[in-house]
């Protein structure tokens, strides 16, 4: 039975800025089961946070977020990804500069590039931001977990002066925004 619940479980593989802002977002969204801080997009295999940091390893700071399509949608996950931070500043979020901070959509399969592209199309006519979304569309790849210690990092450090500056303000946006798709 466990096996059969499985098959209908989806993956959305998204970076927009630190994961340690990223990852409370969509942690509190019903329908979502697990959401993992790693690495990805670039050309290092199991890259370490301080090769991140340099810089010089091409991965982007993402989340892996493994959620239920039939209690949320993947165009929901999008809306939430652009909403939760800037996706018209190539490289860079607010005071974190750099290739791994940048905006990308890590589509798993044709869908969710029809769906992404769509929305990015529709946004950007909307003209929902002051300049073009920059978010990059890339096709599947490996994802690397980061450590241990970056995992549910917001969670278990709350008054940490990132978190609280940073962090904190997007998940309490997102959490007035989308109150109806929180968590109990």
């Amino acid at each position: 039975m466990q096996d059969s619940l499985n098959q209908h479980i989806q993956a959305a593989v998204l970076a927009g800025g630190c994961f340690w802002c990223i990852e409370p977002v969509f942690s509190q969204l019903k329908g979502v089961k697990s959401v993992v801080s790693g690495y990805i997009g670039g050309h290092t295999q199991n890259p370490s946070y301080k090769e991140i940091c340099r810089g010089d390893t091409g991965h982007a700071e993402a989340v892996q977020i493994m959620f239920d399509p039939s209690q949320i949608t993947y165009d929901t996950l999008l809306e939430i990804f652009f909403v939760s931070h800037d996706p018209t500043t190539p490289n860079r979020q607010g005071n974190d500069i750099g290739t791994q901070y940048r905006s990308a959509i890590f589509y798993q399969d044709e869908m969710q590039l029809e769906a992404a592209q769509a929305m990015i199309s529709r946004l950007n006519a909307d003209q929902v931001f002051d300049a073009p979304i920059v978010t990059q569309l890339c096709p599947p790849v490996p994802f690397y977990p980061a450590e241990d210690y970056h995992q549910h990092y917001f969670a278990n450090n709350p008054t940490q002066p990132y978190c609280a500056a940073v962090a904190a303000p997007k998940v309490a946006k997102i959490r007035k925004k989308y109150a109806n798709l929180l968590k109990s």
